[in-house]
């Protein structure tokens, strides 16, 4: 019974084969030119030429099939070692272990890539030509990606990284060195460069990154605040000290100068508090440079909470602040506070040295370019805070964002100043990846404008479920 289907088949095939010799002799007999005994022995005989010939393929394909499978699985097969089946079963098993080859790299690289993904040390793979070969997550945040495959000076420029690279290529084990990147902001490493053990033939070399930027930032911040601090510290301390001495001696019965000195000592002890703040937060400010925030920011809100909060203080000066907002102004990609504190600080520095009596004027715009803006392709939120002025000489514009550099030092003491505000500006805008752009005309007053970059907007409750609904497919 299994042999019946077989036995069918082979039926079948001989009767395919002799068909065209049985059409062939019934056109010939229909037409007289042959006797009826010998058509149908004309048939008989292509009816036997058509099962031999069928079986002869039969077997010969299933041979093929057989050996075509044993060569797949790598077994001892009985195919023809000549002739053209021999060559077409060849290049078969060939093209297929090469296809499952293929298949199980694919399947290997996906598995490396995730396991050097989950590591969270920067991690870059060297060929032996000192390219690129493959970077981990951790890494692309730093270097990008757009190395990969190319030399490592296209990712990482720098003289001792590459000298280390080079060495361990040449035949060293390991190196350790140390390097600073300078761009968007300065950044430390200690970099580990050794050799691949597994004879790999895409891998020679891995570099691991080890970000030092906190620790040396931590350091550079207690060594600068103890400079700053004994530095802009020693007048108001000294004048503490002074008028301490002589409210005990001299003047220890004089009531009117010791109003007069107890005034004088409360304002030098709030300018050592608003120093010591403005240290602090600059300070903070600088750890944490080199980490651009995530988030979003309504720029437009922010604005309007800072304006509210300085309007008693522009009024003292009988001063007015205007504030224009373009339609449609896109969030900002920053942290909401850091901004605040930008603007803040812009407009306070307008309120102090514009002319009594003057308005300052806030704008807010989605600009698709910005001056030196680092990333962003949404383009940027641009804020300009404008005020009239008396103007700042050409020459003092590059210096104004230096600490404590002050353009005339006397009044900047005198209205309180700590000689830190736009330096603190200059930070936060820095770690947003954004530009400050500071314009000025002398007679006229001056422009400070801020780019931050743009966010994608993000749908409200009401128009995502409009969204979501539109999207549903019809019943």
């Amino acid at each position: 019974m299994d042999k019946l289907p077989t036995l069918l088949r082979a039926v079948l095939l001989a009767a395919i084969l002799a068909l065209p010799g049985w059409a062939a002799l019934a056109a010939l007999w229909l037409a007289g030119a042959l006797a009826p005994v010998a058509a149908l022995s004309g048939a008989l005989l292509s009816a036997a030429a058509g099962a031999v010939l069928g079986a002869l393929a039969t077997a010969e394909t299933v041979r093929f099939l057989r050996a075509l499978r044993a060569s797949n699985e790598g077994e001892p097969s009985e195919a023809p070692r000549h002739g053209a089946l021999a060559r077409l079963l060849g290049a078969a098993g060939a093209i297929d272990r090469a296809a499952q080859s293929l298949r199980v790299g694919d399947s290997g690289r996906r598995v490396a890539q995730s396991i050097l993904d989950g590591l969270p040390v920067p991690l870059l793979l060297l060929d032996a030509e000192r390219r690129v070969v493959r970077v981990n997550r951790a890494a692309a945040q730093i270097v990008g990606k757009a190395g990969v495959g190319r030399d490592l000076t296209a990712s990482i420029r720098h003289p001792l990284l590459l000298q280390a690279v080079d060495a361990v290529l040449g035949g060293e084990t390991a190196r350790e060195v140390e390097f600073s990147l300078a761009v968007p902001v300065e950044r430390h490493f200690t970099a580990h460069v050794g050799q691949v053990a597994l004879d790999l033939p895409d891998v020679a070399a891995v570099v691991t990154l080890n970000d030092m930027t906190v620790i040396r930032r931590g350091e550079q911040m207690r060594a600068d605040f103890v400079a700053n601090a004994s530095h802009e510290l020693r007048t108001p301390l000294a004048t503490l000290l002074g008028f301490v001495e002589t409210l005990r001696g001299p003047a220890k019965d004089d009531e009117s100068a010791r109003e007069r000195f107890l005034a004088i000592m409360h304002d030098q002890a709030q300018r050592m508090t608003r120093l010591v703040n403005d240290l602090l937060s600059l300070s903070r400010i600088e750890l944490f440079e080199h980490t651009p925030p995530t988030a979003t920011a309504d720029v437009g809100e922010t604005l309007r909470g800072v304006l509210d909060a300085l309007r008693p203080q522009a009024a003292e000066r009988k001063m007015t602040l205007e504030l224009e907002i373009a339609p449609g102004l896109p969030p900002a990609t920053g942290d909401e506070d850091q901004l605040a504190q930008v603007f803040q600080n812009l407009v306070v520095n307008a309120i102090k040295y514009a002319r009594a009596g003057t308005a300052v004027t806030v704008r807010g715009w989605h600009a698709t370019a910005a001056p030196g803006l680092v990333g962003g392709s949404l383009g940027a939120v641009a804020v300009a805070v404008i005020d009239r002025g008396d103007g700042i000489e050409r020459r003092h514009l590059p210096r104004l964002t230096e600490r404590f550099y002050r353009v005339d030092a006397a009044r900047s003491r005198q209205l309180g100043g700590t000689g830190l505000g736009l330096a603190i500006v200059k930070h936060i805008v820095s770690r947003h990846r954004g530009a400050l752009t500071i314009e000025s005309e002398v007679g006229e007053g001056s422009t400070f404008t801020v780019y931050v970059p743009a966010a994608r907007p993000t749908p409200r409750p009401a128009e995502a479920e409009r969204s979501r609904t539109a999207a549903l497919p019809e019943p």
